[in-house]
C-alpha cells in the first residue's frame, strides 16, 4: 500500500512539474501551447532535440531549472512504477505460497468446485461451522477478490484436471461438492475426482433427470438439482407454512437456541451399547433424539427408549447448540473438536 500511495504522489508531481515547464515557456519566450508543451517534453524527458525556438537568456535559466527538478521527478517516478509492479507481484506470489501451505496441511476437508451462486450460499454455510475445513476451486479468476475478501482458502484452477483437484488436497479429503455451472462439467469433475479417491463422498449438482443418472453412474454418492428443491420448498411453504417456518428456524445456522445434528457413535465412545433409557442424553443434554441411523443404512425415526447405541451408529438431535456440542463430546471422544459451531 505504501508503494501504491508514493506511485501516485509521485505522478501527481509530474503533471504539477509539467505544467509548470507549459506555462513558463508560454510567458517567458511568448510561444504557442503545442511548442512550450514539446519544450517541456523534450526537456523532462532528456530527449535532446534542440530548442524549438531561439531562447532568451531568462528562459535558458528556466530551462536548467526545468531539467533538475523535472528529470529528477521523472526518475522517481519510473522507480516508484517498478516498485510498484515488483511489490504486487511479491505479494501476490506470497500470498499463493501462503494458500498453498495452509491447504497443504488440510484432512478430512470439505472441497467445493465452483465458486458462483450456488457455490457462494453452500460456502457460507459451512462457515458458520468453525471446526469445518475447506478449499474452493474456481477457474474464474474475476472471482479471487471476492474470494479473497471472504476469507477463505481457493485454487485458481480447472477442477476438472487431475493436477488441480491433488493440490487441493483430494486424496484427504472427507467431501467434495461439485457446483459446476453445467452438468457435462459437473460430470467430468465426478469422474476425475471419484478416480483420485475412491472413498470421498460426492455430492454433485444437476439440473435435468438425465443429468442426475449420469453423475450417480460417474460417481456420485448425492445428486441434486436446485430447480427441484426450490419448487418444493415452494410448494411445501404453501401446504405446510408452520412446518416449514419450524423447519427454517431448526437450520438457521446462527440460532444457539435450537439446532439439529447428526453425530456418528465412536467405538470408544461410552454410550457404545447403551439403551437410550439409560444414555442420560434426556436427562444432561436437555436434547431430543429425532432418529438414529444404523450401520446398515436403515432410518429409526423416533426411536423407543429401549434402543440401544452401537458403534457406527449415527445419532440426529434436536435442541440447544452448546448441549450439542457437550453430547458430540460424549460420543466421539476421540474426535470432537474444540470450536463450538
Amino acid at each position: 500500500m505504501q508503494s501504491t500511495r508514493h506511485l501516485f504522489i509521485s505522478i501527481a508531481l509530474s503533471l504539477i512539474i509539467f505544467t509548470i515547464g507549459t506555462i513558463g515557456y508560454m510567458l517567458i519566450e511568448g510561444w504557442s501551447l503545442v511548442d512550450s508543451i514539446f519544450m517541456t517534453i523534450i526537456t523532462i524527458t532528456t530527449v535532446g532535440f534542440g530548442e524549438v525556438h531561439q531562447m532568451s537568456k531568462l528562459g535558458r535559466i528556466f530551462t536548467i531549472g526545468l531539467v533538475f527538478s523535472g528529470v529528477s521527478f521523472f526518475m522517481y517516478v519510473a522507480s516508484s512504477m517498478v516498485q510498484f509492479m515488483v511489490e504486487g507481484r511479491i505479494r501476490e506470489i506470497l500470498g499463493r505460497r501462503t494458500l498453498n501451505k495452509k491447504i497443504e496441511h488440510l484432512k478430512n476437508h470439505y472441497i467445493v468446485c465452483g465458486y458462483g451462486r450456488i457455490g457462494r450460499v453452500l460456502c457460507k454455510h459451512f462457515k458458520a461451522y468453525p471446526s469445518l475445513q475447506m478449499v474452493i476451486i474456481e477457474k474464474d479468476e474475476s472471482l479471487i477478490p471476492q474470494m479473497e475478501s471472504d476469507g477463505i482458502l481457493y485454487i485458481c484452477g480447472d477442477s476438472s484436471e487431475e493436477e488441480i483437484l491433488i493440490t487441493a488436497g483430494i486424496k484427504k479429503a472427507k467431501a467434495l461438492v461439485g457446483a459446476l455451472a453445467t452438468d457435462i462439467d459437473n460430470v467430468f469433475l465426478t469422474l476425475t475426482a471419484r478416480q483420485l479417491n475412491p472413498h470421498i463422498f460426492i455430492v454433485a449438482r444437476s439440473s435435468s433427470k438425465a443429468a442426475k443418472s449420469k453423475l450417480m453412474a460417474a460417481g456420485a454418492n448425492r445428486v441434486e438439482s436446485p430447480y427441484d428443491i426450490g419448487a418444493i420448498s415452494m410448494a411445501q411453504r404453501v401446504l405446510r407454512p408452520s412446518v416449514t417456518s419450524f423447519l427454517d428456524i431448526v437450520f438457521a445456522y446462527n440460532r444457539k437456541d435450537i439446532q439439529m445434528e447428526e453425530i456418528p457413535v465412536d467405538p470408544s465412545s461410552s454410550m457404545v451399547n447403551i439403551m437410550l433409557k439409560d444414555s442420560g442424553i434426556r436427562q444432561k443434554f436437555n436434547l431430543i433424539i429425532i432418529a438414529i441411523k444404523k450401520t446398515n443404512g436403515e432410518m429409526m425415526f423416533n426411536p423407543s427408549f429401549e434402543t440401544v447405541l452401537k458403534s457406527g451408529d449415527t445419532v440426529i438431535a434436536m435442541g440447544k447448540g452448546d448441549n450439542l456440542f457437550e453430547l458430540e463430546k460424549v460420543l466421539r471422544p476421540k474426535n470432537w473438536k474444540k470450536d463450538k459451531r
